[in-house]
C-alpha cells in the first residue's frame, strides 16, 4: 500500500474534521506499476484509433460532434442528479416549450463551457488547459442554473465535503480551501510537463491520474464532477489521442457510477491508483468501441434516407440541402429550417413536407400552426445509449 496523501485537521460549521490532502502526482512509492496498464492501454489506444478512421464514413464529421457533446453533457450532467433527456435536449434547441427547464439548463451550460475550453484550446490566442480555463467553464456552467449562489467561476473560500449531513460525518473531505491554489498549480504542472512523469507515462494514464487528482481537490463548491469530466474531454483532444471530440466517456462512468466512485476513493485510502487507472482504461476502450458502433449505425441510417429521397420524383435543391441538416437538427420548425436554407416560407414549407411524405422526418404536434418536426429514427438511435 502506498501513501497518496495526508490528512489535516480542519473545521468548518463548527465541527471538527479530517481532510485529505493529496501528494502531488505520478504516484510514488512506489510509482506506478507499467506492467498494470500496458495491455489495457494498449486496448484503449487501439479503439481510439479505430473510432478515429470510422469517422470517415459519414459526410461530415460535424454530425458526429454534434451528437457526440450533447450525450457527453447530458451523461455528465445525469450523474449529479439531472433528469433531462435527449429528446428534452432536441426540443429545446428547436424552441419547444418544456417542463423541465432547470434541468435542460444545466445540460446546455454544460455544452456552452465545453464549447468555450474547446474554442481556447484550438486558438492561438487562447488559453491552454489551466486553472483560469477551468474557472471560466465554471462559471458557464453555473450561470443562471441551481449552483448560481456558489461563487461560479472561484475556488471555493470554504471548507466543503462529500456525503453524509454533516462535516464530521463525511464519507470524504477534500483538501481545506486554502492549500487549493497550490495543490491545484502542481496538478498544472503535471499536465503541462510530461519530464514529471518519470517514467514517461502514456497519456491516456496521464489523463485518468489527472481526473482523480481533480476531482480529489474538488476546488468548486459545486460542479466539480462535471468540470474534472470536461477535464477528460479537453486532455483527449489537447494530447492528441483524437482528432474530434467523438468519444462521450461520462456513459460509461454513468453506467458503472458505484464502481466509478469506489475506485476513486480507493486512490485516496488505500493507495490504489493501478485499480483506478485500470477501471479508466476499461471505461475509454469500452466508450470508443460503442462510439464506433454508433457512427456505424447513424452512417447506415442516413446513407438509407439519403437513397430513399433521392429516388423520390419530386425532390429538388431544397430538400436535398435540407436533409444534409437534420442531423444537426433532428427536430426542428419550419422557420428554422426557412433561417438555415436562406429561403421562402413556401419553399421549406415544401422541403419539409417532401420528406415528411417519404417517412423520413414525423410532425410532432398534431397542430396547424407552430408546427415541429423530428427525424425520429435518427433521434431513437442516438437517445437509445442515454437512457
Amino acid at each position: 500500500m502506498r501513501s497518496t496523501g495526508t490528512y489535516v485537521t480542519t473545521t468548518t460549521l463548527g465541527e471538527v474534521a479530517r481532510a485529505f490532502v493529496p501528494h502531488a502526482l505520478p504516484p510514488a512509492d512506489p510509482p506506478l506499476a507499467a506492467d498494470s496498464y500496458a495491455a489495457a492501454n494498449r486496448r484503449a489506444e487501439m479503439a481510439l484509433a479505430r473510432l478515429a478512421g470510422v469517422a470517415g464514413l459519414v459526410p461530415s464529421v460535424d454530425w458526429l460532434i454534434y451528437s457526440a457533446i450533447r450525450k457527453e453533457a447530458l451523461t455528465t450532467s445525469q450523474i449529479e442528479g439531472t433528469q433531462a433527456t435527449l429528446t428534452d435536449l432536441f426540443d429545446d434547441e428547436a424552441g419547444r416549450v418544456l417542463a423541465n427547464t432547470a434541468d435542460v439548463e444545466e445540460v446546455t451550460n454544460y455544452l456552452r463551457a465545453w464549447r468555450l475550453v474547446r474554442d481556447n484550446l484550438r486558438s492561438e490566442a487562447g488559453l491552454p488547459i489551466s486553472v483560469r480555463l477551468l474557472c471560466d467553464a465554471h462559471r458557464l456552467l453555473l450561470d443562471g442554473a441551481r449552483g448560481a449562489g456558489k461563487q461560479p467561476g472561484e475556488l471555493r473560500r470554504s471548507q466543503n465535503w462529500i456525503g453524509g449531513a454533516r462535516p464530521s460525518r463525511a464519507v470524504f473531505v477534500p483538501p481545506p480551501p486554502d492549500q487549493v491554489p497550490g495543490l491545484l498549480a502542481d496538478l498544472e504542472r503535471f499536465i503541462h510537463d510530461p519530464a514529471q512523469a518519470l517514467p514517461l507515462l502514456p497519456p491516456l494514464v496521464r489523463v485518468a491520474l489527472v481526473h482523480a487528482q481533480f476531482e480529489t481537490i474538488h476546488p468548486f463548491l459545486d460542479g466539480n464532477g462535471r468540470i474534472g469530466r470536461l477535464l477528460i474531454a479537453a486532455l483527449l483532444e489537447q494530447w492528441g489521442l483524437l482528432p474530434e471530440p467523438l468519444v462521450y466517456l461520462s456513459g460509461y462512468l454513468k453506467q458503472h457510477q458505484p464502481e466509478y466512485y469506489q475506485r476513486l476513493s480507493a486512490v485516496r485510502t488505500d493507495g490504489d491508483w493501478e485499480g483506478w487507472v485500470a477501471f479508466f482504461l476499461d471505461g475509454v476502450e469500452t466508450a470508443a468501441t460503442g462510439a464506433e458502433r454508433g457512427i456505424v449505425a447513424v452512417a447506415s441510417l442516413v446513407a438509407a434516407d439519403r437513397r430513399r429521397l433521392l429516388a423520390a420524383p419530386r425532390v429538388g435543391a431544397a430538400g436535398l440541402r435540407l436533409f444534409e441538416l437534420l442531423p444537426l437538427m433532428p427536430r426542428f420548425t419550419i422557420e428554422q429550417v426557412r433561417q438555415k436554407l436562406a429561403t421562402t416560407f413556401p419553399t421549406a414549407t415544401a422541403a419539409v413536407k417532401l420528406l415528411e411524405e417519404l417517412g423520413i422526418v414525423t410532425e410532432l404536434t398534431g397542430q396547424k400552426k407552430n408546427r415541429c418536426f423530428s427525424y425520429a429514427a435518427y433521434v431513437d438511435l442516438l437517445a437509445g445509449d442515454t437512457q
